[in-house]
């Protein structure tokens, strides 16, 4: 198995034989899939009008047409809600930066780093409330399951070791001291880190993790800079954050020759 794999658990399983075809849904099951996909929707929508602390399944119900009681057979909670909202959010985030990712061809760093950045940025943009819903201020009096958002939320840093661990194959990570970087603090910080699955199959140390660290949370604040217009207007969103992207990818990858 791909350790860096980050198709969800339970679309796993291996595809049946061409000859052997799944056996369809019933007529029970694809109605509860709809009706549980028209709450997404509109879960959704409410998002975008009156946040995800005021997220309520009353309203959801009474925009679907349905009795408030009768919601409740197809989601128990609001939490229950919200977990799924954000576990299909980090998922939807996943796809399209893998997507974008494996257009690039492998040996190319700088291009996987630079296409991972951009898919994160198209899809923040065009999905502003589900990305402040993964990475804008906690929901009060909600607590997402770990056992649930772990594997969705590390899905794009999964993606992101992949990646740091073939620039050190490669010879090509950034000097760490040009950032400064010590590495007593550095195994202080996050040594304790790469004991994570996700780490089994690299050889990084915890400097090289820094680094990667410190390449994302830049990349990761230009996104969430203009998303939450936390600058105040800016000419050119798209500029500001080309030249964001090339800074954090000079923090984890060296030019070619050097």
């Amino acid at each position: 198995m791909d350790p860096f794999d980050i198709t969800p658990a339970d679309a796993s399983a291996p595809a049946p034989a061409a000859d052997t075809p799944a056996a369809p849904l019933g007529k029970r099951a694809r109605n509860r899939l709809a009706v549980e996909a028209d709450i997404l929707r509109v879960a959704r929508e409410h998002l975008a009008t009156d946040g995800a602390a005021a997220l309520s399944l009353r309203a959801v119900a009474r925009d679907l047409g349905m009795v408030s009681s009768g919601i409740y057979r197809y989601v128990e909670s609001r939490d229950e809600l919200l977990t799924r909202l954000i576990v299909d959010s980090y998922w939807s985030l996943a796809a399209a930066v893998r997507s974008a990712h494996d257009t690039v061809p492998h040996d190319d760093l700088e291009a996987r780093w630079d296409a991972i950045g951009r898919a994160l940025r198209a899809w923040a943009v065009d999905r502003p409330h589900d990305f402040a819903l993964i990475y804008g201020s906690p929901v009060p009096d909600y607590e997402a399951p770990s056992e649930r958002t772990e594997e969705p939320g590390t899905a794009v840093l999964v993606l992101l070791v992949a990646l740091l661990d073939d620039v050190r194959a490669a010879g090509r990570l950034a000097d760490p001291q040009r950032l400064g970087l010590v590495p007593a603090r550095a195994e202080a910080g996050v040594g304790a880190l790469l004991e994570a699955p996700m780490f089994a199959a690299t050889r990084l140390d915890a400097v090289d993790l820094t680094q990667g660290l410190a390449a994302w949370t830049l990349l990761l604040g230009a996104v969430t800079s203009e998303v939450f217009a936390q600058l105040g207007p800016v000419p050119d969103g798209e500029a500001l954050f080309e030249c964001l992207l090339a800074a954090s990818r000079r923090c984890a990858i060296a030019p070619a020759g050097d």
